[in-house]
């Protein structure tokens, strides 16, 4: 019989199961899902951990939350479902979608997920017992992706997609018999609220290789559901020096930012710098990179609108960035982004006056909103605060460089009508 083994999770992971072993008192509780999974498969432990039981998932999950600090999220209380976010770790509880273990299990989205272990034989021996009613093990030694049953995706849509990003994430294939099911169930996907098809699309473009996963969404007829745009941009060929219609230039563009990423650094003298600018998040804890990856595949969409012929010349007009320039780029014959960079010195210089408009900004102001006030004799006001942006601008620009200039241009200003 298979075991898990304690040592094979997360030390973070392991406070939440401990937490819930003791709040859960005699109720049975299994370890579900994902941390079995990786566990399994050898992969480095993250801090999530799901749990099921055969009820009261509600009542153990907001003692937890009291006993760890931790916030206590309802998300079903019809399914008896609910999050307790600790620090870094995330705790998933729900109770039994089925009367029982097996039937909870079979009801997940693919096998490889319907893997559970005793909670208390984990904590008090060590060690568990794998549950494996659907044959997931096996699937994982086979590098098999596979649904454990023929409702699973009509459920819930989403799984198909789901489906896409574990194969390229996990490193597994999915049987010919799922991709058929992941095709029959990518009508469905279009009735999914829009926020989970977002997530799981920006799961995706966060994978090393977003391009080859796209391409697969595409191929399973998920990519054409949630980018309706996508047969118009495969049916729109391009004039020369483009070898590719739209579409397979978009994804090209998606492959030239899998391969840029990793490889900021190279791009000298600025490689540091946009490193670390890429690495940022923006708003929702959404990566700068994953951003790029999504504006390369979205940067052409309206291309098939815009087609025009101009003078016998096939003319696409309003389209580029930067970054997104260096990989559109890199697109046009599928070179390499970096060999791009080595010969385009337009986009060069482009981003050399990032650098100066980055160092510019970062400067103290000349002038402050008391000495406007006190220089045009002005009460606190909306005024106030143009005249002082207004200054700021042509600071950054290099039109006024001490402050006796600064005061001298507010005046100009003030004698505007």
């Amino acid at each position: 019989m298979a075991v898990l083994r304690l040592d094979r999770l997360s030390p973070a992971g392991l406070v939440l199961l401990r937490a819930v072993a003791t709040a859960a008192a005699r109720r049975e509780a299994w370890l579900v899902g994902g941390a079995v999974r990786d566990a399994f498969l050898r992969r480095a432990p993250g801090a999530d951990v799901d749990v099921v039981l055969p009820s009261g998932a509600l009542v153990v999950g907001r003692r937890v939350g009291e006993r760890t600090g931790g916030a206590f999220v309802l998300l079903d209380a019809e399914r008896g479902a609910a999050r307790v976010v600790a620090g870094d770790a995330r705790l998933d509880l729900a109770d039994f979608r089925a009367p029982t273990l097996a039937g909870d299990l079979a009801a997940r989205d693919f096998t490889v997920n319907a893997l559970a272990v005793p909670i208390r034989d984990l904590l008090e021996r060590g060690s568990g017992p794998l549950v494996d009613p659907t044959g997931g093990l096996a699937d994982l030694r086979a590098r098999r992706l596979r649904v454990p049953g023929p409702r699973v995706l009509g459920e819930d849509p989403l799984r198909a997609l789901r489906g896409v990003r574990l194969e390229a994430a996990l490193g597994l294939r999915l049987t010919p018999r799922t991709a058929r099911a992941i095709r029959a169930a990518a009508p469905g996907l279009a009735l999914v609220a829009a926020e989970r098809v977002r997530d799981e699309v920006l799961a995706i473009l966060a994978l090393p290789r977003a391009a080859r996963a796209l391409r697969r969404m595409d191929a399973l007829g998920l990519l054409a559901v949630i980018l309706p745009e996508a047969d118009a941009m495969r049916g729109c060929a391009q004039p020369a020096p483009h070898r590719f219609n739209v579409l397979e230039h978009s994804l090209r563009a998606v492959e030239a930012a899998d391969r840029l990423l990793p490889r900021l650094p190279a791009l000298t003298p600025l490689g540091e710098e946009l490193a670390a600018h890429v690495a940022g998040e923006l708003g929702g804890g959404v990566a700068r990179a994953v951003v790029l990856k999504l504006a390369a595949l979205l940067h052409d969409v309206s291309k098939p609108e815009t087609r025009r012929v101009i003078g016998g010349r096939v003319r696409f007009f309003e389209h580029d960035l930067l970054l997104l320039a260096l990989v559109d780029a890199a697109a046009l014959t599928g070179a390499s982004p970096l060999a791009v960079w080595r010969r385009a010195r337009l986009i060069r210089d482009l981003l050399s006056g990032w650098q100066e408009q980055h160092a510019a900004a970062a400067a103290p102001p000349l002038v402050r909103g008391e000495d406007v006030m006190r220089h045009l004799n002005l009460p606190p006001g909306p005024s106030v605060g143009r005249l002082l942006a207004q200054v700021r601008e042509a600071q950054d620009l290099g039109r006024v460089a001490t402050r006796e200039e600064a005061l001298a241009y507010l005046d100009s200003l003030a004698r505007e009508p």
